[in-house]
């Protein structure tokens, strides 16, 4: 394989995000996403909306990723695009297209799964972003997953904790869709947390086996909180928001870095990633680099464009499996509940 002419072209289409990305030797020349804004106004992803924007978006954003990147579709080595898991309807949609794509150019097609790509992202080539060691433990955290995974290899990667119900950004998007901000709230929680006290009001942190979390404990005392305290003041949360936001977001990190810190004792390994959308919080950032520093731990932070779904990700699995002849078969499926 000469790999100054191998073109990978990713899809991700795994939620609301249309994405296409094209890799060549682990370098991203182009990584484009169309965002769906019309389920704001509904405070969460509608599955139907999201399939039918795939379908409206897909084409050009793939068109936008092959001309940022200069190169003609007929140049490409292969098509690598997400399988699951994620939203059926929208899967469908980037598999339907991947297929038929890879089908008319007569090249390899290639699935990946979406929570692998998220751990992956670390080995784009990036100026000024290390990569990780084998082995080493990975933290996926994002609206649907909250994962610790040991990765000893490229395709080689064993979940030793997750949680038992709710994922931690779905955590974040509930709670504060009690405190009345719009949809997507986990980031506007991170803005507000900046500027509040994070030991101001204290929440509990759920008790679960030493590797695994919960939050529908978390959300259910977030409401019961705010329930109470504006009943007493109708302006409570007005008041209170940067310092309610602060302290929620302290103990949600704080109880990450809790489950972290015990993976690291029980498996022995002190390398360090994260992954997925909730990567991007500040907050978890910060204790990241604070543990590099207190125990020794080599930490890697991705950039903030491979935190949240796109197809960057995609593209490099894609580029890897490429390598070794991992390739799909044509009736390959969309796997909305695809295991790690």
């Amino acid at each position: 394989m000469d790999e100054k002419n191998c073109y990978i072209l990713g899809i991700e289409s795994s939620c609301d995000d249309t994405a296409a990305a094209v890799i060549n030797n682990g370098v991203i020349l182009s990584n484009e996403v169309a965002t769906q804004k019309i389920h704001e106004e509904y405070g969460g992803v509608v599955p139907e909306l999201a399939s039918r924007a795939h379908q409206q978006n897909i084409v050009p954003v793939v068109n936008q990723a092959l001309k940022k990147a200069n190169i003609d579709k007929k140049q490409l080595s292969a098509i690598a695009f997400t399988r699951g898991p994620g939203l059926m309807g929208s899967l469908l949609v980037g598999t339907s297209f991947a297929k038929s794509l890879a089908y008319g150019l007569d090249i390899p097609l290639i699935d990946v799964n979406h929570m692998q790509a998220h751990i992956l992202a670390h080995f784009i080539k990036d100026e000024g972003h290390s990569t990780p060691k084998f082995p080493f433990l990975a933290l996926t955290i994002s609206g649907g997953h909250t994962q610790i995974v040991k990765v000893s290899s490229y395709f080689e990667q064993e979940v030793i904790g997750q949680t038992i119900d709710d994922a931690v950004g779905e955590a974040f998007d509930k709670s504060a869709k009690i405190l009345g901000l719009p949809y997507p709230g986990g980031p506007l929680i991170d803005t507000y947390a900046k500027e509040g006290d994070p030991k101001r009001f204290k929440f509990p942190k759920p008790r679960v086996a030493p590797l695994d979390f919960s939050f529908s404990g978390l959300k259910t005392s977030v409401l019961y909180f705010v329930e109470k305290n504006v009943l007493e003041n109708p302006n409570f949360i007005v008041e209170n928001m940067n310092d309610v936001c602060a302290s929620l977001q302290f103990t949600i990190v704080s109880y990450l870095m809790d489950k972290l810190k015990n993976a690291v004792a029980h498996t022995g390994i002190k390398e360090v990633a994260i992954g997925g959308g909730v990567s991007a919080n500040s907050g978890i950032r910060a204790a990241l680099l604070e543990a590099e520093n207190k125990y020794g731990w080599t930490v890697h932070i991705p950039k903030f464009e491979y935190c949240t779904d796109n197809a960057g990700m995609i593209a490099i699995v894609g580029e890897l499996k490429y390598k070794e002849d991992m390739y799909a078969e044509n009736n390959v499926a969309a796997n909305a509940r695809m295991k790690l």
